[in-house]
């Protein structure tokens, strides 16, 4: 067999091609690497010479830049990093390389049990519902809509921060549903999950996705296709998408044990006519949420490991001889009476009991805000400044709930002064710290106490932060906070990214 000429070749002086690792009908993907970032791995994609026409080319242009404008909004959406030409006007686009497995390759031996499926159901959900949200193309804001959802375009990679992280692939036949345009009307995608309306040739609209989508979720839970055509031409499928109706979950596989309301929304999924779909992701997500939340693996496991860290005895008390827990001890605090009672403000304080100290952040909020912010996600990272500027620290905590969003939480420690030392040298300690929660000019009582826990590589750090800023000298602290704001800043798109990824994972909180 001939040697792929490719192999070795250095792509605009700068990505080395090291083997071809897919094919497809619009091209061949290679792994490679990017010398101008030290050799990091990622795959490029070069558009196939049968399809060397301007109009395959405008084609493959829009699949770099859709893929590249998703993927910067989503975690589920292959991410594309660069576009070019190369000498032979071949184009060709680079973007983040995944080792993992197809979704029709980890069914293929069995279907999912149903946490997992629950898991990686949720991840596409959340990708499809960025792709349909849209994105501004051409200087209009314009809903995607995929056209292609089946197995073979998911890929679940096995990611050390992630966990199982489900990855939407393929967006090379997308359309792009904008508001004052004529649209294509002409049918492109793989038979046997197309939509109704699809095959018709009709406009589409998310609708057409969620179609998709249930018949490769009934795929994910029997094994099985709910829809089989009479034979594989388009005449058959044709039939059967419009006229056969889907088999249920009873008749596929009798013995298989699956909560009602998942066997009602998935076929709901499967409805003919799509006005008798859900009429969009977030109305399936929240279909979705409160199975997960009864039989998804991760979240119950969160919550009674969040509740055990809040109970465990720290101090006596010295009237009844009881043991009171850290929760008990945090929810009886007041809000200190020289801080405002009437702003949304957050600092950090040390509760010193009589056996240990407790880390604490005390918030002010509204207690609408509280109450939605109750059941969240919590993420913490700690940004560090040092000469020749003041040694800062930033300590951001977000508390994310996909219901309402991301509420930040930011306090500085200033590690030129004893109580900025002190707090800091205990969270790495300690390795977590408590969240108080008092509502707007309501300070009498703690409303709610939760627990967020900081990974071991971040606490070495912050023990390190602490030593090195001793013997730096004092600068402009002001010039240091706005540094580390702007940082932030700059960060947050990436945080919300990961929040978004993690939430269908449900862990109690999550440690940058």
């Amino acid at each position: 067999m001939p040697q792929d000429p490719n192999i070795g070749r250095l792509l605009r002086n700068r990505y080395q091609l090291v083997e071809m690792v897919g094919k497809g009908a619009m091209g061949r993907v290679y792994k490679a690497k990017d010398m101008l970032l030290g050799g990091v791995i990622v795959a490029v994609k070069f558009l196939s010479h049968a399809l060397l026409n301007e109009k395959m080319r405008d084609r493959f242009a829009r699949e770099a830049t859709i893929c590249a404008l998703l993927g910067a909004k989503s975690n589920h959406i292959v991410d594309v990093k660069d576009y070019g030409v190369d000498e032979e006007e071949i184009s060709y686009y680079v973007m983040e390389y995944l080792e993992g497995d197809s979704l029709s390759e980890v069914i293929r031996s069995q279907p999912l049990p149903l946490p997992r499926f629950l898991n990686i159901s949720r991840q596409i959900c959340l990708g499809l519902q960025c792709a349909h949200k849209g994105i501004v193309y051409e200087s209009q804001l314009t809903q995607i809509i995929h056209r292609d959802i089946k197995p073979s375009n998911i890929l679940v990679v096995q990611d050390s921060s992630f966990g199982e992280l489900v990855k939407i692939l393929d967006f090379g036949i997308a359309k792009l549903i904008q508001p004052d345009g004529a649209q294509t009307q002409s049918f492109m995608g793989t038979l046997a999950y197309c939509s109704p309306e699809q095959m018709e040739g009709k406009e589409l609209d998310p609708r057409s996705d969620i179609y998709s989508l249930g018949v490769m979720m009934f795929e994910m839970l029997t094994g099985e296709m709910p829809i089989i055509g009479e034979n594989r031409s388009f005449g058959g499928w044709y039939k059967a998408h419009h006229e056969i109706p889907p088999r249920s979950f009873e008749i596929v596989s009798p013995h298989l044990k699956l909560p009602k309301a998942l066997e009602n929304l998935v076929m709901r999924c499967l409805a003919k006519d799509r006005s008798d779909r859900p009429q969009s992701v977030e109305e399936l997500l929240k279909g979705l949420d409160p199975i997960e939340q009864r039989f998804g693996q991760g979240w119950q496991l969160g919550q009674r490991i969040g509740a055990a860290l809040s109970k465990l005895p720290v101090v006596d008390d010295q009237k009844t001889g009881r043991v009171r827990s850290a929760e008990e001890i945090c929810q009886q605090a007041s809000w200190p009476e020289h801080r405002p009672q009437d702003q949304r403000i957050v600092f950090p304080h040390i509760i010193r009991t009589a056996q240990e100290r407790l880390a604490t952040l005390w918030v002010m909020l509204s207690r609408e805000d509280i109450q939605n912010h109750q059941v969240s996600r919590h993420y913490n990272q700690f940004l560090f400044l040092s000469a020749p500027h003041h040694p800062m620290v930033l300590w951001i905590t977000a508390l994310h709930n996909r219901s309402y969003g991301t509420r930040w939480l930011t306090c500085y420690l200033d590690l030129k002064t004893d109580s900025g030392q002190k707090i800091l040298r205990l969270l790495g300690e300690s390795g977590c710290y408590r969240i108080l929660f008092f509502a707007l000019s309501e300070p009498e009582r703690c409303v709610n106490v939760t627990t967020s826990t900081i990974n071991p590589a971040q606490r070495r750090l912050l023990m390190e932060w602490a030593n090195s800023s001793q013997t730096v000298p004092m600068a402009q602290p002001q010039l240091s906070k706005r540094l580390l704001k702007q940082e932030l800043e700059r960060l947050k798109p990436n945080i919300l990214r990961r929040l978004e990824a993690i939430d269908s994972n449900y862990p109690s909180n999550i440690s940058g």
